[in-house]
């Protein structure tokens, strides 16, 4: 093997760089955009499909009555979960006074629920409106609800540009759907 095929000579000058590498191919699913809604007519919106699932499959961990609560498929940090309206809307402005109750009494319940079940010590929480805001599906309104602990944002997601995430997600969901209140 060449020294330019070396998955170890990375560095552009010839000189191993003595860093492991941690494979996550789970995350090319979330690169190459598969499972983002192309319009908001085509069918294919995954927070629409989910509440028509089992809710271990749809990483269901709560269902209201304008809105439900799941798991983020590719999490920020262990717990980040996300409030969705069942409408099929984009824009927050659209919600209903009643969606956006529930939307706002389901944030404050997974709150909750993430702090008693991993004693998390704050929470990011935020709805990026628009593809330029950030927006991974713009087409349908989400809120996230990321928790955070001391020290999490070591150098793996800063530097290593990794997240390393302690349990399946099967398992986070059916913790949090259990232990909800």
């Amino acid at each position: 093997m060449s020294d330019t095929e070396d998955p170890l000579r990375q560095d552009g000058v010839g000189e191993t760089d003595h860093l492991d590498r941690l494979w996550t191919p789970h995350r090319m699913a979330y690169i190459r955009g598969e499972n983002k809604p192309e319009d908001a007519t085509s069918g294919q919106c995954p927070f629409c499909r989910v509440p028509g699932l089992p809710d271990d499959e749809g990483l269901v961990v709560r269902r209201g009555e304008l809105a439900f609560v799941l798991l983020n498929l590719y999490p920020y940090a262990p717990g980040h979960l996300m409030v969705c309206p069942y409408r099929h809307i984009a824009d927050y402005t659209e919600t209903t006074d009643e969606e956006a109750a529930e939307i706002a009494d389901l944030t404050r319940a997974a709150m909750r629920t993430v702090r008693r079940v991993s004693r998390a010590g704050g929470f990011n929480l935020g709805m990026n409106q628009g593809e330029v805001a950030g927006a991974g599906i713009a087409a349908h309104l989400h809120q996230h609800v990321v928790p955070r602990w001391p020290g999490d944002q070591n150098f793996m997601p800063i530097i290593g540009r990794t997240k390393t995430l302690p349990e399946l997600l099967g398992d986070t969901r059916a913790l949090l759907a259990d232990a909800w209140a």
